[in-house]
Formats: structure tokens, C-alpha cells, sequence
């Protein structure tokens, strides 16, 4: 049996709803992210930018760490790019203060977004506590960011709660990717470029989000196409589409621990996130994206 049968055969053991509950929980996520209550919270730390911004308030849970495990915990980024921002960062504020503001930006940009009336609604509050449930029941073995969001407490308003939950989800499943491109040998410039080819997100957005250099990057687009992965025109081979599906369905069936623990109850998280989710899309979440999610926004 191949490797891809095998992901193939686990996520269908665990009804894999784990993609379409990550379409779900990211837009949300990245509240913290892609907002101006969130940049506004950041930039009153002293934090200079949005990388630095970025940098520190995603890694505070793990503590005043350096570059280099954030490079290790984030896995997609060059060393320089996060070394322009830690340990700088703790000169200016500290992980306790970082996450306090994490979760003021997040309540200022959702209560502007989903306005009083949604964030009091039993809807939302149902929500929150289903998707507290399920971030709770996540395996974090070997997924310290994911363990690091899932011990902290839970904050009072059912939003907040939401959106931690949904951090806690998101980091889970992307360690649980991490682990699936290692496993596979696969550098973060290799992982980038089957990204692109496979149409999730644009070349050059993650080339300089990421800061790779030209050098890196055609070293990565060399080795993939030695490798049969990438063609002249660097699109998938049949061999890359092949490892892209395996990786996909890697990453769904690791992912799947929360929604095993919340059970039945998963499809009424996703018929209450659905609305929540369409505005954020509509109004916050940039498509196309570097992060690989494919939504539509129209």
C-alpha cells in the first residue's frame, strides 16, 4: 500500500472533518493578524511593525524565546527574517504583556466586525463553548505552540474564548503539518514551492513574506525539479501532485484528535462558525493568501 493510500485511508477513518473545520477557524485566527485593532495594539507595546508585532505575539505563549526557536516553532520562515524581530521584541514589551494585547486588538477588531448584538448572541456563546471543547480534546503531544495556547486560561467574553480556541485548533494543526513535511525531508522553501504550484498561494508573496532569497529559492525550485516534483514551468509533476495530496491528507488526518473529542457535535460548530467565517472573509481575510487557504470571497 502506498504512503498516499494510507493518508488517504486515515482521514476517511476519521471522516477527515478536519479541512473544512480549518476553513473555518483560520479566518478567525487571523483577526490577530490582518486587522488594524490588532497592528494599533502592537505599535502601543513599541513594537516596531508588523513582523515584530507578528513575531512576539504569536511565540509569547512559549516565553521570551530568540529567533531561533521561533524559526524552529514557525518552520516556514528564513532565520533573518525572525531574528529582525526577537529577541528585540522583549526589550519592549513582555510575553505576558504581548498576549494581553493579542487578546485586546482580537476584542476591539470583532467587536467592530460582528458588532454587540452577534457577540451576545447564544449563537456565539454556544460556539465558543464547542470550540473551547474541541481545542481542549487536541493532542498536543509533540506540538509545543499548540500545548503552549492550550494551557492558557480562558478568557470571560464567549469571542475571546472563541478565538483562543480557534488559535489553539490552528496551531495544532499546523504543527501537526510541520511534522509532515519534516518527515517527508522536505525544506520550507521546498513546502513554499509545492504550496505555489499547487495553486494555494503566490510565489513571490511567500518568497519575501518568508525573506528567501533568489539564491535559496532556485536552489529549492532546482532540487525539486531534479527530484521529478516540479516541472520546466515549475508546476506539479504527476509525482509532485501525488506528494501534495499525501501531504495534504497528512495534515487533515493529524489534525483530526479535536474533532474526534467533540464528535457529533463538530457539525453544529460548523453550521454556527459558517456566518462568523463568511464575514470575516468578505471583510478581514486576504484572498488569495500566503497561508494556502482557498476561499472565496465574492
Amino acid at each position: 500500500m502506498t504512503r498516499v493510500m494510507v493518508a488517504r485511508e486515515e482521514a476517511q477513518v476519521s471522516d477527515n472533518p478536519a479541512r473544512r473545520m480549518w476553513q473555518l477557524f483560520e479566518p478567525l485566527h487571523a483577526v490577530s493578524y490582518f486587522t488594524p485593532e490588532a497592528r494599533a495594539a502592537s505599535d502601543a507595546l513599541g513594537l516596531r511593525g508588523f513582523w515584530m508585532g507578528y513575531t512576539a505575539q504569536r511565540i509569547a505563549p512559549l516565553g521570551p524565546v530568540g529567533a531561533e526557536i521561533a524559526t524552529a516553532a514557525f518552520f516556514g520562515f528564513h532565520l533573518s527574517r525572525i531574528a529582525r524581530a526577537l529577541p528585540d521584541a522583549w526589550r519592549f514589551t513582555t510575553p505576558t504583556d504581548a498576549l494581553q494585547a493579542r487578546l485586546a486588538g482580537v476584542d476591539a477588531a470583532l467587536r467592530r466586525l460582528w458588532g454587540e448584538e452577534v457577540l451576545s448572541s447564544p449563537e456565539l456563546v454556544e460556539a465558543a463553548g464547542l470550540a473551547w471543547r474541541a481545542a481542549a480534546g487536541a493532542d498536543c503531544a509533540g506540538r509545543v505552540l499548540a500545548a503552549a495556547n492550550q494551557a492558557l486560561p480562558r478568557p470571560e467574553p464567549a469571542h475571546l474564548a472563541l478565538w483562543q480556541a480557534s488559535t489553539t485548533l490552528r496551531e495544532h494543526r499546523g504543527e501537526g503539518h510541520v511534522a509532515v513535511l519534516v518527515a517527508r525531508r522536505l525544506t520550507p522553501v521546498q513546502a513554499h514551492l509545492i504550496k505555489a504550484a499547487a495553486g494555494e498561494a503566490e510565489p513571490d508573496v511567500l518568497q519575501e513574506g518568508r525573506r528567501f532569497d533568489d539564491a535559496a529559492w532556485q536552489q529549492g525550485i532546482a532540487e525539486l525539479q531534479q527530484a521529478g516534483l516540479l516541472d520546466a514551468d515549475r508546476r506539479l509533476t504527476a509525482a509532485g501532485r501525488d506528494l501534495h495530496a499525501d501531504i495534504e491528507c497528512a495534515t487533515d488526518a493529524a489534525a483530526s484528535s479535536p474533532w474526534r473529542h467533540l464528535g457529533d457535535a463538530t457539525d453544529t460548530l460548523a453550521t454556527l462558525l459558517a456566518p462568523l467565517t463568511a464575514s470575516l472573509v468578505a471583510t478581514t481575510f486576504p484572498v488569495p493568501n500566503a497561508i494556502g487557504l482557498l476561499l472565496d470571497a465574492s
